[in-house]
């Protein structure tokens, strides 16, 4: 993607003054723009006052921190009008609102599929699972940070356009699978690549953690979204037709972001110098296949874990995931998931409790709806009305989370996100199976909103605002696999669970130990959100970019004053 075009950092002017080094901003924040700077006495007439000096750079950098507020309150410059952002902004966000409708309304039209298409109860999870499982995969935003956020872009949602075509004509249960997968196939490259490009565009501040927020909702609208056109058209139509407007949309989707993404040109971007990890690629990718795999099949397998193919699987898959391990570590030069990604501070607690946070969310979109329809006997109309609020408090809770983002720590936003996830899960577990809608199910939904959307919106921030120019594909695949590898791996568990369960328990009290599974998960994740979760404020800030080009030139300077002293003892 173009970047504008920016003069030349002045920073090896701003080195000479260490502490206005911080306008790296610099591509456009230097003292002498701000019109306080005046140049630093030469080397050869004697060092200034220490006081003076010290008051006139806390005015140069109170300057800065101004502008750097302003910076990240303003349209980037790519931008031209209004529009044409707002264009860009719906265009990316429809993306993430295309993923969750194709997530959420399928569990609704999944009993007709049983029925219609005669799948096996032991194959009902795997076309809900094969999306979320292909989603999770980092290749296509390793590919990004190579070729670039566009060309993926695009090629992710043509691709979805088709596969969604083609699942609304499946004619038996593998049909219905490969669609599913290769469906997944096109949002992998559009998850991870459109965090990419609105992450690379907008500076910390304000104005980020808004676009962000709406990006968050999106996800709020499509979840309600695929529910509600699952229910009316499962209720009226032929199922196909919920394949059919996903396309219509995703065709949508793909005209604005030709019209409004901005194109890359050669003459911006040098060439990308990362390469393709193909070792790590294969491994990981196999390795989580396989695992999953395992795992699902075990709780409809003849003899469970003793049928022989399920533990050569999980052993083959855990050897796989080991291998990878190495290859990122130690052979890979550009890895696919770099170390530095766990050894960011708190990063990789922090993962950990958002891979069962987002499980959870799994737990209750899939679980949830089939207990509201095959135990509390609501139609596919019903469904869908008793979601309404979803989309209504995603919209006010993400509005306001983006308004409030750079005024309140991150850590108080994961942990009522904890508190909504641990909420909602209690509260299905303990819902009786003639319970009253405003009693359970109302604020059941509205704690599962808080849960998801709250650590999703912030998380996306904070990771985006981490990583450098250069990663930003790494970043959106990071939130993007968390999320969908944690739905995908708590679903298989879950599934044992239920299948173990529903024979001696009753369909009602298997669904019910799911839900049980879900509390302790979610508890979990609180737990650690509370203890480790130090994210910061998301404030207007300097990018990444610019606080490593900040912290060469610190080095640098010290090199050269230590050079310095060291010849000036040697004349003496």
């Amino acid at each position: 993607m173009s970047q504008p075009s920016t003069p030349p950092s002045p920073l090896h002017q701003a080195s000479r003054y260490p502490s206005a080094a911080p306008t790296i901003l610099a591509r456009e924040c230097t003292p002498r723009a701000l019109g306080q700077g005046v140049d630093p006495p030469p080397s050869n007439r004697p060092s200034p006052d220490l006081h003076d000096t010290a008051a006139s750079l806390s005015v140069v950098d109170e300057s800065l921190q101004a502008r750097i507020e302003r910076l990240g309150r303003e349209r980037p410059p790519l931008f031209t009008t209004c529009w044409s952002e707002m264009i860009f902004i719906f265009s990316i966000s429809m993306s993430q609102f295309l993923t969750e409708y194709f997530v959420s309304g399928f569990p609704v039209i999944l009993p007709t599929l049983i029925r219609e298409l005669d799948i096996p109860q032991a194959a009902s999870v795997w076309p809900a699972t094969a999306f979320s499982l292909v989603i999770a995969s980092t290749l296509f935003g390793h590919l990004g940070d190579m070729w670039g956020g566009y060309p993926i872009f695009m090629w992710g949602l043509a691709w979805l356009l088709i596969w969604s075509v083609i699942a609304g004509f499946s004619i038996n249960p593998l049909m219905l699978d490969l669609c599913r997968a290769l469906q997944g196939l096109g949002a992998a490259a559009f998850l991870p690549t459109g965090v990419m490009l609105m992450g690379s565009l907008y500076r910390p501040g304000p104005r980020k953690n808004i676009v962000f927020a709406v990006y968050g909702t999106s996800a709020v609208f499509g979840f309600f979204g695929g529910i509600l056109m699952a229910g009316i058209l499962g209720q009226f139509t032929r199922w196909g037709f919920y394949f059919w407007i996903g396309a219509i949309l995703t065709a949508v989707t793909l005209l604005t972001s030709i019209l409004s993404i901005p194109r890359p040109h050669s003459k911006d971007q040098p060439p990308s110098k990362v390469t393709m990890d193909y070792p790590g690629a294969i491994t990981i990718v196999s390795g989580l296949t396989l695992v999953v795999f395992s795992i699902l099949q075990s709780a409809h397998a003849p003899s469970g874990w003793r049928t022989p193919y399920i533990p050569i699987c999980f052993g083959i898959g855990v050897l796989s995931l080991l291998a990878a391990v190495y290859i990122e570590t130690r052979v890979a030069t550009h890895p696919l998931l770099p170390a530095s990604i766990f050894t960011t501070p708190c990063m990789s607690p922090l993962l950990l409790a958002l891979f069962l946070l987002y499980g959870t969310w799994g737990i209750f979109s899939v679980y949830g709806t089939l207990y509201f329809q095959n135990t509390m006997s609501a139609n596919p109309l019903q469904v869908v009305a008793w979601y309404v609020p979803l989309g209504v408090a995603g919209l006010i809770f993400s509005i306001i989370e983006g308004f409030i983002l750079h005024l309140v720590l991150g850590r108080v936003l994961l942990i009522i996100s904890g508190l909504g996830a641990v909420g909602s899960q209690l509260l299905i577990a303990l819902i009786p199976p003639e319970g009253s809608y405003w009693a359970w199910v109302f604020p059941a939904v509205i704690f599962s909103t808080i849960g998801i959307d709250l650590s999703t919106i912030l998380m996306t921030v904070f990771v985006t605002t981490t990583f450098p120019t250069a990663q930003q594909g790494l970043a959106g695949s990071v939130i993007n696999s968390v999320l969908q590898l944690g739905v995908a791996f708590v679903l298989a568990l879950t599934d044992i669970i239920q299948s173990a369960t529903v024979d001696e328990a009753g369909l009602a009290k298997s669904y019910k130990n799911t839900f049980w599974f879900g509390v302790g998960a979610a508890a979990v994740s609180l737990l650690i959100l509370a203890v480790w979760g130090k994210v910061p404020k998301a404030s207007s800030d300097l990018t990444a970019d610019e606080r490593a080009e900040l912290m060469e030139e610190a080095i640098s300077e010290q090199r050269r004053n230590t050079e310095s002293k060291g010849s000036t003892l040697r004349d003496t």
